[in-house]
């Protein structure tokens, strides 16, 4: 499994103006029907049901909500960047300003947890971070995701 596969160009939102983590996960919810044309209102239930068993702020000013739904039948994921980071109850309690966003079917815990890894260890790179808050152009910031690991895996 690679971002590519989980991920969409269009599933990118730079720039986004939230100033608190509901209004992240609002923006994000909006971008899934708009890309994956998946339920907004449920899918913002799934995400802030989750959030309730557990800050997904992973630190570093990341975090990575995820969830699984019933309408779904594969892994997809959404990037955000977020204009002013936020607070989303990180490990490390600093605010989040880079939001990548996993849904993976109910009954799929294998794939979940791939691609919970794969993100999570593409955005612990300082680097690549680095390279995602240095722009707001959207086709960058899916090629510093995508492009990553297959120089990783050459």
């Amino acid at each position: 499994m690679e971002l590519a596969d989980i991920l969409l160009p269009d599933a990118i939102l730079a720039g986004a103006k939230a100033t608190s983590k509901k209004r992240a996960l609002q923006d994000a919810s909006l971008l899934a029907q708009d890309v994956y044309q998946l339920p907004a209102k449920e899918i913002l239930t799934a995400l802030q049901d989750r959030e309730l068993l557990g800050p997904t702020g992973m630190g570093h000013g990341v975090a990575i909500p995820h969830a699984r739904l019933p309408m779904i039948d594969r892994v997809w994921g959404l990037f955000l960047r977020l204009d002013k980071p936020v607070d989303f109850n990180a490990v490390d309690r600093q605010p989040v300003d880079l939001v990548f966003v996993l849904f993976a079917p109910e009954g799929a815990v294998a794939d979940h947890l791939k691609a919970l890894a794969l993100v999570s260890r593409t955005l612990r790179d300082e680097a690549i971070c680095a390279k995602l808050r240095s722009t707001d152009d959207p086709s960058a910031i899916y090629s510093i995701l995508t492009g990553n690991l297959k120089s990783k895996a050459a």
